[in-house]
């Protein structure tokens, strides 16, 4: 049987779904990265969710052809993270490869949580996958706050920090749990800052979750209800 040249190979209309929803997408990656780490507590597991993160960050380059945005930018900065994420499964310990990459990763994301603002701040309207990127871009400005603690660490020493059920060094979730309670003003819990560098980023991150729900939650609400108002 011969095929017409003419012949178009059409997407299934879930692929299309998700290829007009990118930051519903990345919302997805990000909550499934916060269920999957507590499993991956060897060696390979750790392994294992490095590779995780690399689709992380390729879904969220994704995310960020779809805004304003320049493309050039985010594949600067995503590249070095991805390859720096394969060099920490090698080298676990090493100090200076687990400073350029909580650098090149801070850079990323809260490059990406810029690109997700303009994406929503765009236009009058709000879509569906708008309302997707308030809680992506949430997630990532979380993901970015985790890695300056990273940063943090690496160069002032676990010494700033202080967790309740043990010594040294706060693993990876840890911050991320950190990043989250301050994000969302629900408190420091069992980890607290304890030295000034760490209290100036905490500061910082604080400040950001307020803004962010004066700023984007309310604009979004308030464009959402203006659909309703009679004209």
């Amino acid at each position: 049987m011969s095929v017409s040249g003419s012949t178009r190979i059409t997407a299934p209309s879930w692929w299309r779904r998700l290829a007009d929803l990118p930051c519903a997408v990345l919302l997805a990656v990000q909550l499934l990265g916060i269920v999957v780490y507590p499993f991956t507590e060897s060696d390979l597991g750790r392994a294992a969710f490095s590779l995780f993160q690399l689709l992380v960050l390729f879904v969220a380059v994704a995310a960020v052809r779809m805004t304003p945005a320049l493309n050039r930018i985010s594949v600067l900065l995503g590249v070095p993270s991805a390859v720096l994420t394969l060099v920490e499964v090698f080298m676990p310990d090493d100090d200076v490869v687990a400073l350029l990459s909580g650098v090149t990763h801070a850079a990323f994301y809260f490059y990406l949580a810029y690109a997700l603002l303009r994406y929503m701040f765009a236009d009058e309207h709000v879509t569906t996958d708008e309302l997707y990127a308030t809680g992506a871009c949430f997630t990532v400005v979380a993901w970015a706050f985790a890695y300056v603690y990273a940063v943090v660490q690496v160069v002032w020493g676990s010494g700033q920090f202080l967790a309740a059920k043990h010594t040294g060094d706060l693993s990876w979730m840890e911050m991320l749990f950190l990043s989250f309670t301050t994000m969302t003003g629900t408190g420091l819990s069992d980890i607290s800052p304890v030295g000034s560098h760490s209290r100036s980023v905490v500061m910082l991150e604080q400040l950001a979750g307020v803004y962010y729900l004066a700023l984007v939650v309310a604009r979004l609400l308030g464009l959402t209800l203006a659909r309703f108002r009679p004209r």
